[in-house]
């Protein structure tokens, strides 16, 4: 299954005791539609207050129901800010995480003297201007397969640092911006941190070269403070053709 959601008010995708996360609200319908407790498995899991386009999640299941009922059915049981946006029957053989080829999020900010408003909780936000070809050579820098850590949220669970980053594209639409993140895999927080470095050279507090030393530390502290969660957006894994699922979110259109 595809799923989208709007992660402001749960405690991010992984299922905790509370039950106010997006894995325990999806699990909760689902086995109410199939008659039998679903337990699920994700591509990514995303933090609290970050949102998923495509997050692909995928589980066993003796029931037998035409692929459009797993659409409908669902999401006539889901809170308003999830949704499944489709379905398919896969071979055994495929694993919504490990199939995965890459990983894709998107940051969206405001870059507006005015905090926003009507997108409150969509966008993140800062107040200083921002210069495009300063964070576009520091991208540059980021690229190809490093050790991470000082990207690394201390509490990150991934065996190693070491990630290969695909591709960074940064672009702008009046005062709002968009960063685009393609990984093989990402550490936890490691966007985040991305980007509170990224912004501290595009408002002008370091120069584009200091983030080579940031990375050389390989040191959490060397780094800038973790940006906020709010315009982060999963948009979703790549997998290889011949699995024939989607390759791009429709809601991706939606996005600043």
């Amino acid at each position: 299954m595809g799923i989208s959601y709007h992660g402001g008010h749960y405690q991010g995708w992984q299922s905790q005791l509370s039950r106010q996360t997006v894995q325990d609200q999806l699990e909760d319908a689902l086995s109410q539609f199939a008659g039998h407790k679903v337990s699920t498995l994700c591509a990514g899991r995303t933090d609290a207050g970050v949102h998923g386009l495509m997050q692909v999640i995928h589980f066993d299941t003796p029931v037998d129901r035409p692929v459009a009922s797993w659409v409908r059915g669902p999401n006539a049981l889901l809170p308003k800010d999830i949704a499944v946006q489709w379905a398919k029957v896969m071979p055994p053989e495929f694993h919504c995480r490990a199939s995965a080829v890459s990983r894709s999020y998107a940051y969206v900010l405001l870059a507006d003297p005015v905090r926003p408003s009507v997108d409150q909780g969509r966008v993140g936000w800062v107040y200083r201007p921002l210069q495009f070809e300063p964070m576009q050579l520091a991208a540059q820098w980021l690229l190809g397969e490093h050790d991470f850590s000082s990207f690394r949220a201390s509490a990150c669970q991934a065996l190693s640092p070491v990630k290969n980053l695909l591709r960074i594209d940064i672009s702008r639409r009046g005062a709002y911006w968009r960063f685009e993140f393609e990984a093989n895999a990402f550490l936890h927080h490691m966007i985040r941190n991305l980007m509170g470095c990224l912004l501290a050279i595009g408002d002008g507090r370091h120069p584009p070269e200091w983030i080579k030393e940031v990375m050389a530390a390989r040191d959490r502290d060397a780094a800038a403070p973790t940006f906020s969660p709010d315009g982060l957006y999963f948009l979703g894994p790549r997998y290889d053709a011949h699995w024939g699922l989607p390759e791009r979110a429709s809601l991706i259109d939606g996005l600043p």
